[in-house]
């Protein structure tokens, strides 16, 4: 049991805010190769077993099958040719393969006769110090893995997702490894969602901020609000964070729930705590989604409200000047018989009742909110 409490220990440092860590996000393949393979290596007895040069898979694989253990092979955006080898050596199946060189897949769990072929969306936070109509909030990658008896294979697709500090993390544990496959694939997904929660809380500083901007008070204590193009910019990124964790809730489930015959019982069970915190996190980028909604409804009604209050004040002037407009147009004609015309106080008189009735539309304008 001591090795089943150290399971989460072993995968949880992880979860670390995506703001500050770098080494979650490192290097892909080797600059210096231009083998899609990253890493092969074998485990038998909890531990890696060092050789003097690298191991090819078809060399990893020829060693487990006479002394044990098992192999596993990361490869990062493998070709068709670098991954057909592999695949005829380990007998995966053609749809899978497809799959995990094209990429572009949706999260999901497909169970084939001897192997799990699993998608994972990896979910990278892009740092920026001010959110703009153009800003990338949220970059995203994949991770499918091939689970089989002896065998573990990884193939990764973007820059980001690395996982070589879980891979040491998990050379550090040998009660886990002990566990073969499964145990991999289990700290792989706690990996992955421990990733969605650390973007989840990055994101909601985002729309927290994006908030406070549209119902802060402007001048006179008015909502000043913001630009609708980062509301909906940030809306589209949450959108596709959402596709990436919501279609992984069911298979993790299945993986939690359904007795498989290359997933150990014993880590089955914690498969469970990985599905309740995809949950967690679907249930939050929901309410990310429905609450910038309404922040956006919000935004484009303080716009209407702000063309309304323009709109008043143009109408309120327009109506204080009709007045001298109508008394200048009255006296413009060029009658002979007017009233007043040759009166010597006409033109003050006629000037004092039409400034008079300015000022009297102007009061009542601004006592009624217009002005």
């Amino acid at each position: 049991m001591s090795m089943i409490r150290d399971l989460r220990a072993a995968v949880r440092p992880s979860r670390v805010s995506l703001r500050k860590d770098s080494g979650a996000y490192d290097t892909t393949r080797d600059p210096a190769t231009t083998s899609a393979v990253v890493d092969c290596a074998v485990y038998r007895d909890g531990a890696r077993v060092e050789t003097e040069a690298p191991l090819s898979p078809h060399r990893a694989m020829r060693q487990v099958r006479r002394d044990g253990g098992f192999v596993w092979i990361g490869l990062h955006e493998p070709t068709e040719d670098e991954f057909a080898g592999i695949a005829r050596e380990f007998g995966l199946h053609p749809l899978a393969v497809e799959d995990a060189v094209q990429a572009h897949q949706r999260p999901k769990l497909e169970r084939y006769d001897d192997s799990l072929f699993t998608v994972f969306k990896t979910v990278h936070y892009v740092d920026h110090d001010e959110l703009t109509a153009n800003s990338e909030v949220v970059e995203t990658g994949e991770v499918m893995c091939f689970t089989g008896r002896d065998f573990f294979i990884t193939v990764r697709h973007g820059g980001q997702g690395s996982l070589r500090a879980l891979r040491h993390r998990l050379q550090e544990d040998p009660e886990l490894l002990l566990k073969g496959p499964s145990a991999v694939l289990h700290a792989i997904a706690d990996h992955v969602v421990d990733g969605y929660i650390a973007v989840a809380d990055a994101v909601q500083d985002d729309i927290d901020e994006v908030e406070t901007e549209v119902f802060s008070p402007g001048r006179k204590g008015t909502p000043r609000g913001t630009d609708a193009g980062r509301i909906y910019q940030l809306k589209r990124e949450v959108l596709e964070f959402k596709r990436a964790v919501s279609p992984l809730l069911r298979p993790m489930q299945l993986l939690s729930e359904r007795p498989m015959r290359l997933i150990d019982p014993e880590i089955q069970k914690y498969f469970r705590d990985v599905a309740d915190h995809v949950a967690r996190v679907q249930e939050q980028v929901t309410g990310f989604d429905e609450l910038l909604n309404s922040i956006l409804q919000a935004n484009l009604a303080q716009a209407s409200v702000a063309q309304n209050e323009d709109m008043r004040k143009i109408t309120s002037w327009a109506a204080i000047i009709a007045v001298p407009t109508m008394v200048c147009g009255v006296y413009g004609m060029n009658f002979d018989y007017m009233p007043e015309t040759h009166w010597k106080f006409g033109y003050p008189l006629v000037l004092s009742i039409t400034v008079g009735l300015c000022l009297g539309i102007h009061r009542t304008l601004k006592r009624n909110g217009w002005l």
